[in-house]
């Protein structure tokens, strides 16, 4: 798992609770997931398919750093899967962990089309 991203928990991020919003923190999942596979397949032209369970184990509050971490489990014909781990930067309490992650990679007609990567 490598570590791409990093962000600071504000008030903005908040909920009533004062701790990190679930909501928000799954936009960044989701906007650091479409990144990190965009660059694996060099195409921009892919959508999120879908994402497993996600269970927060643990909260973030305001001045937080916290990381996401991204690494490819599988790859299709027409499709990336990948894992994410979300922590605590300065002490690597975990937040959350989505086991799967898959995007599809779309052709010119909107369809999903052969990416033509091959696995390492």
């Amino acid at each position: 798992m490598k570590y791409f991203t990093r962000k600071m928990v504000t008030h903005k991020d908040l909920n009533s609770n004062a701790t990190l919003f679930g909501g928000r923190l799954l936009d960044w999942i989701d906007e650091e997931a479409y990144i990190f596979c965009s660059c694996q397949l060099n195409n921009d032209r892919i959508v999120t398919r879908s994402m497993s369970n996600i269970e927060f184990v643990s909260s973030a509050v305001r001045g937080d750093i916290v990381e996401i971490g991204m690494g490819v489990t599988k790859l299709g014909t027409t499709s990336i899967t990948i894992s994410c781990e979300v922590r605590n930067k300065r002490t690597k309490t975990p937040l959350t962990t989505v086991d799967s992650i898959v995007f599809v990679n779309l052709g010119p007609d909107g369809r999903p089309a052969p990416h033509g990567v091959q696995s390492t």
